[in-house]
């Protein structure tokens, strides 16, 4: 566990790793070089070694007999020998440097391989061995750089379903994850645009149609109350489905200017919403109830609860308003049919609605999905469950943050 931890920082990071893959070329390439030295070295002090010497005269008298010992050796100034001789004496002798030319019965290694030569050649092995060694290493590091450029490009170009390979647990691999979560979240953000658009096209024509077929069923006469009724009726709708889609818009952009965020009493706020369509109101202890909100989104988001409820309600309606610690609680439920489990998340995607819903009690989908943005933009969340008490129905449960 500790060897992890302690590879951990040089495995996610990329340019460690490429410190380490060119710090370890250098290290193996100076013990390239290290050993070439010393094998020149061994090579030249092969070539001289120590030995005995022995001087004579011309009658073949021995002059000096002793050992000499190697003082310096530059192949620039040639050789000196320190000789001691068997008396005591000592001796210097100096030997000019060799030609270059070799005898054919010379033994020892040719020109090439011997010092100054030698030693270069294999510095350009040792350095030709170490570029291609670090060169591949380097390379899949980069790879995949490449490919998220190539991917990035492609995306930039309209490709929103590109993504990218990831792998591995470095900038990189972090890098293509973060990627993926945007092209993912553009890609979904694009094709709820184009939902919302063809839904909302639907939409509008069906009380457009309503409205012209009436007036050509009018032909010029005097409208009945119950036409008018009508046409008021359809006109209400485009106007309610129009405030919604642009509503649903401005939330889902993220607008700034949709109001002010200021304490908002969610009690008194329920009593005259619950009003409207004949609520049971219930609170907690009785204490107010405030959240930091735009008190016209919260109301709108109260009352999509409460019609919804209304719309498929077959009995009463309770609207409960509690505090559950740091969070304000509103609970809206009915005595409808209820929502199935596997339906309790698709509700709330614009203009979703449950099967004949649409042709049972109107609606065009939007406001339970309404109310999910306003409640995420306010920092809480919505959902469906059952209600407590086992009976038919569902219960719509808003949570917001409370203000302290």
């Amino acid at each position: 566990m500790t060897d992890m931890s302690l590879l951990s920082p040089f495995s996610r990071r990329l340019y460690l790793r490429i410190w380490l893959a060119v710090v370890g070329g250098v290290l193996v390439f100076a013990f390239a070089v290290g050993l070439a030295w010393r094998w020149a070295a061994e090579q030249n002090q092969h070539q001289l070694p120590t030995r005995g010497i022995v001087v004579t005269d011309a009658q073949g008298r021995t002059l000096v007999d002793g050992t000499g010992i190697r003082q310096r050796l530059d192949p620039g100034e040639g050789i000196h020998y320190r000789i001691e001789a068997d008396d005591g004496a000592v001796y210097e002798m100096r030997l000019s440097p060799r030609t270059p030319r070799m005898r054919p019965d010379e033994h020892g290694p040719a020109a090439w391989f011997r010092p100054p030569l030698g030693f270069l050649w294999m510095l350009a092995l040792v350095g030709i061995a170490v570029t291609v060694g670090v060169f591949p290493i380097i390379r899949r590091l980069l790879q995949r750089l490449e490919q998220l450029q190539r991917s990035v490009q492609r995306f930039g170009e309209g490709d929103l379903s590109v993504r990218v390979a990831e792998q591995g647990h470095d900038e990189v691999a972090d890098l293509a994850r973060q990627f993926n979560a945007a092209a993912a979240r553009i890609e979904t953000l694009v094709q709820s645009h184009k939902s919302l658009l063809a839904n909302a096209s639907h939409e509008l024509r069906s009380p457009l149609t309503r409205i012209r077929m009436g007036l050509e069923l009018m032909q010029g006469g005097a409208p009945s109350p119950a036409f008018r009724a009508e046409i008021e009726r359809n006109i209400a709708e485009l106007d309610q489905l129009v405030d919604e889609i642009l509503l649903a818009s401005r939330l889902d952009a993220g607008a700034a200017d949709v109001g002010t965020v200021e304490p908002v009493d969610l009690v008194g706020l329920a009593v005259e919403e619950g009003v409207r369509v004949d609520a049971e109101l219930q609170v907690g202890d009785g204490a107010p109830v405030e959240v930091p909100a735009v008190s016209k989104l919260l109301r709108r988001a109260v009352r999509n609860l409460l019609e919804n409820a209304r719309r498929y309600s077959q009995g009463d309606i309770t609207l409960a308003v509690t505090r559950e610690g740091p969070s304000a609680v509103l609970r809206v439920c009915d005595h409808g049919p209820g929502v199935p489990p596997a339906q309790r998340e698709r509700i709330f995607e614009p203009f979703y609605r449950l099967p004949g819903a649409s042709e049972r009690s109107g609606g065009v989908g939007l406001g339970l999905a309404l109310v999910r943005s306003i409640a995420q933009r306010h920092g809480g969340s919505v959902r469906c469950e059952d209600r407590p008490d086992g009976a038919a129905g569902a219960c719509f449960v808003l949570s917001l943050p409370a203000a302290r």
